[in-house]
C-alpha cells in the first residue's frame, strides 16, 4: 500500500503558508449517482515525516469513483519544521476549517452534499482525525477511524514505532501530562458525532486491544453513536486497501457516516468481513 501507484488528483488545495499545507482533490465521478458528502482524508505513518499522503491515493481514487468528492489533507509531521508538537495538531485544526469551503469551490456545482465534511482517518490519522472531532464536533458530519491510535499513553509505553508518540508530544505521560490529556483521545469524553472504529486482528503496528478499550469506553456515554467493527484475519494496511476483503466493510460503514443525522444509540459492532 506504501508504494501502489494510484491516478494524480484532480487539483492540489493550499490551506496555510508552510510547504506541507496542502491537500489533493480527487473530484467525484459524474455517474456514480447522488452528491455525497465530501471526504477529508488524514493519512497515517505515525505522524513521521518518511509517510505522506500519497500511500492513500489509491483509497482517494476508489472513493472518488464512487460519487465521493475526497480530500487528503497533508500536515507537517515530525522530523520537519514546526511538526509534533503542537504543529501536526494546529495542521489538521486548520485544514478541517479551511479545506471544505476551498474544495466546495473547485467542484462542479451540486456535486457535495450539503453540511460538514467525514473525516475518514487511518493508524495515526485515525488519532487525529477522532481528536480534531472532539475539538470542533460541529464541523464533522462523522469519523471513520481505520486501525486508530485511540491510547497515546498505552502507546508510548508500547513503544510504538519507536518512540512515536514521545517524538509527536515530547515525552512520556510523566513528563507532559498536559499534552496527554488534551491529545490522547481514551482520556477524553467521545465526540458527540457519528463514529465508526475498523480494527482488524491480526494488526501488529497498533494492537486491537486499543480500539477494543475506547470502544468499552465510550459505549452508551451522553450523546454517543459509536460503532466497533472487529476484523478477524485482517491487518493494518488491509482497511485502507480498495484491493482487500476488508474493503467492503469499509465502505459499508462510510455509507452509514453519509447517511441519516447522527443518532444516540451507542452501540458496538464486532463483524467479519462478510457482514
Amino acid at each position: 500500500m506504501l508504494d501502489r501507484p494510484a491516478p494524480p488528483p484532480d487539483a492540489v488545495l493550499r490551506y496555510g503558508t508552510d510547504p506541507e499545507h496542502v491537500a489533493d482533490l480527487r473530484r467525484p465521478a459524474l455517474s456514480a449517482g447522488p452528491a455525497r458528502p465530501l471526504v477529508l482524508v488524514v493519512h497515517g505513518g505515525f505522524w513521521r515525516a518518511a509517510f505522506d499522503r500519497r500511500h492513500t491515493g489509491p483509497l482517494a481514487a476508489d472513493l472518488a469513483g464512487r460519487g465521493y468528492p475526497v480530500v487528503q489533507l497533508e500536515y507537517r509531521r515530525t522530523g520537519q519544521p514546526g511538526g509534533g508538537w503542537p504543529g501536526t495538531l494546529d495542521d489538521v485544526a486548520a485544514g478541517l476549517a479551511a479545506l471544505p469551503a476551498l474544495a466546495e469551490a473547485a467542484l462542479p456545482a451540486g456535486r457535495t452534499a450539503p453540511g460538514p465534511p467525514i473525516l475518514l482517518g487511518h493508524s495515526a490519522g485515525g488519532h487525529l482525525a477522532i481528536w480534531a472531532a472532539r475539538r470542533a464536533p460541529a464541523r464533522v458530519r462523522g469519523v471513520l477511524a481505520l486501525a486508530p491510535v485511540l491510547d497515546l499513553a498505552d502507546a508510548y509505553r508500547r513503544d510504538l514505532d519507536g518512540g512515536a508518540v514521545a517524538a509527536l508530544l515530547g515525552g512520556g505521560p510523566e513528563d507532559v501530562p498536559d499534552r496527554y490529556a488534551t491529545a490522547d483521545p481514551i482520556r477524553s469524553v467521545p465526540p458527540g458525532t457519528r463514529t465508526s472504529i475498523v480494527h482488524g486482528t491480526l494488526d501488529r503496528q497498533v494492537p486491537v486491544e486499543q480500539s477494543r478499550r475506547y470502544a468499552a469506553t465510550a459505549a452508551g456515554g451522553p450523546g454517543t453513536d459509536l460503532r466497533f467493527v472487529e476484523l478477524p484475519e485482517c491487518e493494518h494496511f488491509a482497511v485502507i486497501d480498495p484491493l482487500s476483503r476488508a474493503w467492503p466493510v469499509v465502505l459499508a460503514e462510510l455509507d452509514w457516516l453519509a447517511g441519516s443525522p447522527a443518532g444516540s444509540s451507542g452501540g458496538i459492532d464486532v463483524a467479519s468481513p462478510s457482514r
